[in-house]
Formats: C-alpha cells, structure tokens, sequence
C-alpha cells in the first residue's frame, strides 16, 4: 500500500495571490471569523514566510473548535495506490464528504498476483493456502467467462446492443464490456484497486479516525499512512485522527450483527429480487409544502437540473434484499444520507449468460471458507467475498437526490443490473408519489 499526498499549486494567474498552507488558511478565516477586520488586514499581520509562528499566534488568540477549524483547510488530496477493493469501498462510505474516484475494474490488474499478501489483511495463518487458492480459482473463472463471453458476442453481432453506425473500435470496446460486465462477478473483493479523494482537513481526520478503530490490519496501516502524509499538510488538525472508544464500540456492534446475520443467512443461491421503498412528506403544521410535485420536477433540461422544494423536502429511503456486491461498489458512492450494508452473502448473484452449475464447487468452497472466518469471528469474513455476493443495502436521503440517481442508474451507459434495480425502485416511489412520474426519466441502459 502506498499514500501520496498533492499540493494544489496556484495557476500563472493568480500568483499575486498569498500562498497559504492549508493550516494557515484555516487560522487566518477563523480569525476572520472573530473580527470586524476585513482579511487584507489580517494577512498584513501574517508572516507568510514563518506559517508556523503565524498560526500559533493567531490560534493562541482565537478560541475554536479543532473539528469547525479543520473544515477551512480546502481540499486535501491523497491518492492511495494497492488497497483492496474492500477498503476503497469502505473508505467511501466513511468519507461521505469527499470527491474522489477509484480505478475502474476495466483498468486493473485481473489475476491472483494483485491480491494483498494473506496476512496483511487478518487472514489466519492456518487459513492462508486455502484462502489463496480460492482467490485463484475466482480469477480463472473470471477470465474463463471473459474469454467465453467475448468469443461468443463476436460471434453472434446481434448479441451485444450497439449505438447507431457505431465504429469498429466501438464495437469492439463494447463487446469486450459486455464480457467484462457479466464475467466480473467472480472477482475478489480483495483485488487491489487505486483510489484519489480530496476532502477538508476535518474530514479526513475523521474517515482516518473511523479506519483507525476498525480493528482490521489493512484499515490500520491505510490510517497510518494517510495520517504521516497529512501531518505534512496539516499538523495540528490531524492530531485527532486516533481510534476513539465510541467509534471502535460501534465497529464491534456491526461486526457481531454482521457475523450473526451473516451465518444465518449464507447461500451461494441466487435471491429473487425484492425492493423496499418508504416515502415521507410530512411537513410541519406551521409550515407545509404546497408546492406541486411537477412544478419541482418539471423545469429541468436533464437531471442535473434544480428540483423544487416538493422534492428536495421529500424524505426517501430505498433498500434492495440482493445488490451483488459488484453493484454496491458503486451505489455506495451517492454521497447525500445514510447508507447501510451488513455486507455478508446472503446469495449469490450470476447473469443468465453463465450456467451457475459449472461454477458450483468453486461457490461451495467460497462458501465454506467464509463461513469458517465468519465462525471464528473473523472481520477478514469480508475478504472471501466475491463481486456476486448479495447483500443487503439501504439508502435513506431526499426526492430529489433518489430521482438524480434513478436516472442516472438507468440511464445512457449504466450498466444492466443497476437499471434492473433501480427501475424496481422507481417504479415504487411512482407508486408513492404518482404525480412524479412524468417528470422522471427512467432510461433504457443503452450503451454509449
């Protein structure tokens, strides 16, 4: 695992601009904060030259919260090279605050050599070579339906659905997706990926704080690191990035409901899809929406329009029984609200192109493996998952963030399976909320 941090460096144009650190910045709006002054007279008091002694000064002067403080930092970025998929999902959900993006599976390595070494990540000793050898039997099996899949969308033109006069290099990427998007789900969710996220100071000393009291090897290192890195940026700030008592008790109460949920539950079968969807408009008495649905919905060029407050007040939560991992992944990224996964197997997602009974004795033995850590109360149950494994997910924010999504998810490009999802999940809020439904695009999934 690697962490390296980057510096925003000011452009030609605004180099008569004062070249701030990110912790002076912080102290210099704080005092802001604190003062009739305007900010040119506080930065003629500050010695760019010395930041340290400058916010030293300033902070000695200005009583604050580090965590409101911690927020005036502006973007941090830290990159984050061989994680595995697992803590760039984890991460995340964590920083619910961050930009960020992960390595697509279309640009990484596929193969048993890009796994982290068993014990870095927690993996018993004495269940290390039969962990490997899971994870190895995965990747040929991804690589067997690649290769399958490929062979016979070449063979058959109709097979794969194509853009209008789409050009030979079109088509070929698209055929090669189209076996990459059905082949991936026996991928490891182990697999190292990449990923990049700028957040604040205070987030970051949050979501490294989170990490830090997870209790997993690789969660403790990743802390570790982006911890070093941004102590170089951000010093004082980042001292409050330690595990704390509260956040390690909670980590321990969703391992043990994981674990206990996670046994019961365990099947390599596929489960029938199911979606929940609960809607709540109310208002306070002494302020009640009297907006129509369609006068928030209907102004919009496309989904990155405005919504209205009918819908930005709207509250929505949606839940699917079955999201394969592999989908997780991403629907994880929606960044407004709560979302929750006890991330165990409680099925075993495959697309009707493959004949899961070719595939039975790997799933057994995956099964088996993770019901074995799982047993043993083992958080490293998780990287024995595959991108098929089904979980449950629940994601609770407002209309107007739920709508952004549902187009999104199943619109130019999206992959099948999240518009078979959230096609089922907007055809319940239409339910809910009849008066939506002609203002809300649901897309076909056609390629690009």
């Amino acid at each position: 695992m690697k962490v390296t941090g980057l510096a925003i460096v000011p452009p030609p144009a605004a180099a008569s601009l004062p070249k701030v650190t990110p912790e002076l910045l912080a102290s210099v709006l704080a005092r802001y904060s604190r003062s009739n002054d305007g900010l040119a007279k506080i930065l003629e008091k500050v010695d760019i030259a010395n930041p340290d002694e400058s916010i030293d000064r300033i902070l000695k002067f200005v009583d604050y919260g580090h965590a409101s403080i911690g927020g005036l930092t502006g973007g941090l970025a830290i990159a984050l090279d061989d994680v595995s998929m697992w803590l760039a999902y984890k991460i995340f959900e964590l920083a619910q605050m961050a930009d960020g993006q992960e390595s697509s599976t279309r640009y990484i390595t596929m193969d048993a050599t890009n796994l982290p070494a068993p014990e870095a990540i927690g993996i018993p000793a004495d269940l290390a070579p039969r962990w490997s050898a899971v994870m190895a039997k995965a990747f040929a099996a991804y690589h067997a339906e690649y290769t399958r899949l490929d062979q016979l969308a070449l063979a058959q033109p109709g097979l794969v659905r194509l853009p209008k006069d789409a050009r030979p290099a079109v088509v070929t990427r698209l055929r090669k997706n189209y076996a990459l998007d059905r082949a991936r789900y026996f991928i490891p969710l182990a697999t190292r990926t990449n990923l990049g996220l700028v957040q604040s100071s205070r987030m970051w000393a949050a979501t490294v704080k989170h990490l830090d009291s997870l209790g997993m090897p690789e969660a403790s290192l990743a802390a570790k690191l982006i911890r070093d890195e941004l102590l170089k940026q951000s010093p004082r700030l980042m001292r409050h990035s330690s595990a704390e008592k509260s956040y390690q008790a909670q980590a321990q109460q969703e391992l043990a409901a994981s674990l206990s949920l996670g046994l019961a539950r365990l099947s390599t079968k596929p489960l029938a899809d199911e979606v929940w969807v609960k809607v709540d408009r109310e208002t306070p008495p002494w302020l009640v929406e009297t907006q129509p649905v369609a006068e928030a919905l209907k102004h919009r060029a496309n989904r990155y329009g405005y919504q209205g407050k009918a819908t930005r007040r709207m509250r929505v939560s949606f839940a699917w029984n079955n999201l394969a991992i592999a989908e997780l992944r991403d629907l994880n990224r929606h960044r407004t609200g709560h979302r929750y996964t006890p991330l165990i197997q409680a099925g075993f997602y495959l697309p009707t192109e493959i004949t899961p009974g070719a595939y039975q004795a790997l799933l057994d033995e995956q099964a088996a493996l993770t019901r074995e850590l799982m047993t043993r109360g083992s958080a490293a149950y998780v990287y024995s998952l595959l991108l098929g494994a089904q979980t449950p997910f629940e994601h609770s924010t407002q209309a107007d963030k739920f709508i952004y999504e549902a187009e999104l998810r199943t619109g130019m490009g999206a992959h099948y399976r999240y518009a078979e999802h959230l096609s089922a999940a907007l055809r319940e809020f239409s339910r809910q909320v009849p008066e939506a439904k002609d203002w809300v695009v649901e897309g076909t999934a056609e390629p690009e």
